[in-house]
């Protein structure tokens, strides 16, 4: 039987809460601290000085009370009790003791029993402590009151530790705000860079190593941008630049096959020729899109009839709607072209594809096929240019190697994600998570090839 370990205790996620964190357990450590200090070198000699003091008057009192005449007792004992609060009576009476567990108490009753050399306890009655001192032959009862007595270290530990708690929150917030907002800032915008040219740039202030850190982020960007820029511009040359010569082999071809003197030349070979061209043209087409596929403006489109509008061109691709989409806002041209990649995909290597529309929650768009699906460890990987399952080599899948790089790269592009699953029964299922605009539009599970080398 596996042994079932501690559950790991959660950090908190956020640095203003990881601060608080560190500074409220630093506070009350400071707090604690500062509190058995004061307990030990101040308030304990305090209470030591104040129960011996007490015990003093008590005493003095009541001696002076006997050294008086009768007539002049009443009078003494009405000053004493306006005066400072302690009350004389001659006759001692019968009450119950004070509950134990008061430390201020149990230090005044050591110091009576110290100054009148036996034992004294003290009792409780009439809103005042008591206590029996015996004094020139009277057993005087002093009482005084109960207003007389220690600190409360629990209370003063709640309320030192609940307001340095506020303090430290307000602080800490209040500094890590400074902090944690510029790089809530740099997350997002590196969340939300997609490598074009006209990202909006960190600003650059605060304290320096914030500074730095927008600096390296913004020029790092631009380098990206203009790589990504650089990219294009020489693929998209290449690529156009490539047919021209590929036009002019093929109008060779075609006057080859209309010239008497070549009659006898082999129709299979001139065949092969001609497909090779054809291969080649779509291979630089694919190139072409997959360099200018981003810069699209989204827009507001009825969605059920811009996706029918695009089914209509393929047969036998059946769709299922689940809830009206109405008008939602994408880029049209963006999204036909990731979708007929994932058709066309779903139908080159798993034999067909299926559409389904769920509008109940979102927007979710499934394209399934029942192939032999993608391994789990090379369903990021299909994404990338020219990769090929192994399985997929071979002329009857065919494809550039560049169709689920150009879905990548306009998902990218537009803010959407991509990623292929397991589809139920078999086959496979990739999903497209659109977000466009204000709009939160999603696509899921725009289906992909099971075998599914690039289309």
């Amino acid at each position: 039987m596996a042994r079932l370990g501690r559950p790991r205790r959660r950090k908190p996620s956020t640095l203003l809460a990881r601060t608080n964190a560190v500074l409220g357990v630093s506070a009350a450590a400071i707090a604690l601290t500062s509190i058995a200090a004061v307990a030990a070198f101040v308030v304990g000699p305090m209470q030591d000085r104040a129960a011996d003091d007490e015990a003093g008057l008590m005493l003095l009192s009541a001696k002076t009370w006997v050294e008086l005449s009768p007539e002049a007792r009443l009078y003494f004992a009405l000053e004493m009790l306006q005066e400072h609060d302690l009350t004389i009576l001659e006759e001692a009476r019968e009450l119950p003791l004070v509950e134990p567990g008061d430390g201020y108490y149990e230090l005044l009753e050591a110091k009576l029993g110290e100054r009148l050399g036996e034992p004294v306890a003290l009792m409780e009655s009439d809103g005042l402590v008591w206590a029996n001192v015996p004094m020139g032959g009277f057993l005087l009862q002093v009482g005084i009151s109960p207003e007389r007595r220690d600190v409360q270290p629990v209370t003063v530990v709640v309320v030192v530790v609940l307001i340095g708690a506020l303090v430290v929150f307000g602080a800490s917030a209040l500094i890590v705000r400074r902090v944690a907002e510029p790089l809530s800032d740099a997350a997002r915008a590196v969340e939300s860079f997609r490598g074009a040219e006209t990202f909006a740039p960190l600003p650059e202030e605060g304290p320096a190593e914030l500074v730095s850190l927008a600096q390296s982020f913004n020029a790092m960007a631009r380098n990206i941008s203009e790589l990504l820029s650089n990219r294009t511009t020489l693929l998209a040359g290449v690529s156009h630049d490539l047919r021209t010569p590929l036009t002019r082999m093929r109008f060779a071809l075609e006057m080859l096959r209309d010239d008497p003197q070549f009659d006898k030349a082999d129709p299979e070979l001139l065949g092969r020729l001609e497909r090779n061209l054809t291969a080649m043209n779509e291979l630089i087409a694919d190139a072409l899109r997959f360099a200018r596929g981003t810069g699209e403006e989204p827009q507001r489109v009825d969605f059920r009839e811009h996706l029918e509008s695009i089914l209509a061109s393929m047969e036998g691709v059946p769709v299922v709607w689940h809830g009206a989409p109405g008008e939602q806002r994408i880029a049209v041209g963006a999204f036909q072209r990731v979708l007929l990649n994932l058709i066309d995909n779903a139908r080159r290597h798993g034999g067909g594809a299926e559409v389904a529309v769920d509008c109940r929650a979102g927007l979710v768009v499934h394209v399934i096929d029942h192939g032999p699906g993608i391994p789990a460890p090379q369903r990021d990987k299909v994404f990338q240019p020219f990769y090929r399952l192994e399985r997929s080599r071979s002329p009857a899948t065919g494809g550039s190697g560049l169709g689920l790089a150009i879905v990548q790269q306009l998902c990218h592009a537009h803010g959407w994600q991509v990623t292929l699953n397991a589809a139920a029964g078999g086959g496979t299922d990739a999903r497209v998570e659109v977000v466009a605009g204000p709009d939160a539009v999603q696509i899921m599970s725009a289906g992909a090839s099971s075998n599914s080398a690039m289309t």
